[in-house]
């Protein structure tokens, strides 16, 4: 079992990495590997709910009363509490993705977009119709905020997952290595 977690880990590890590089460049693939994040939660969310109770969602989730307790580092409190850091932030950078661009699917995709912006700074954004023009207003200030959301989370995600990855090396070492596809004794080449 923990071998199809590391694997799960590992795959979630890539494409989030792989979306968040390319999400100023390469939009067309940054929109794809946003659709696979997705698809790789809701099999994870699935799995919780159907397999063994280890792998349930309530065990990344911190005990409050338990945090506010730990008086050493090592404390699994601290762990879970990166852990759900990461996943909130995941929720949110993959739900307001999908909000921004949603797979291009069935009909229920058309009506679940939240409208891109109308016109880039450099383009004539001004159309002679005063009503046409402030509904633009509306749904690219709405757009630009969902935008906001969308990269202040990433920008947080990092920062969780960078928390978590140095919390596991400086106090979890063995555990670090085994998602790491290394065994703990093993030296790096």
């Amino acid at each position: 079992m923990f071998q199809k977690i590391r694997l799960y880990h590992a795959l979630l590890a890539l494409l989030v990495t792989a979306a968040y590089l390319t999400g100023d460049e390469a939009e067309e693939l940054h929109n794809w590997l946003g659709y696979a994040v997705a698809g790789v939660i809701l099999f994870r969310a699935g799995w919780a709910a159907a397999g063994p109770k280890q792998l349930g969602i309530s065990r990344l989730f911190p005990d409050l009363m338990e945090l506010a307790k730990a008086r050493r580092m090592n404390h699994p409190m601290i762990s879970r509490a990166l852990l759900a850091g990461i996943v909130v932030n995941l929720l949110l950078v993959t739900g307001t993705g999908l909000l921004m661009e949603p797979p291009p699917v069935g009909p229920l995709a058309a009506d679940l977009t939240v409208p891109p912006a109308l016109a880039d700074e450099d383009e004539d954004e001004h159309d002679g119709e005063g009503s046409r023009e402030r509904d633009g207003e509306r749904e690219s200030k709405g757009s630009e905020a969902l935008e906001e959301v969308h990269e202040t989370t990433a920008n947080l995600l990092v920062l969780f997952v960078a928390l978590h990855v140095a919390y596991l090396f400086a106090f979890k070492r063995p555990m670090a290595l085994f998602m790491l596809f290394r065994p703990a004794g093993q030296k790096k080449a």
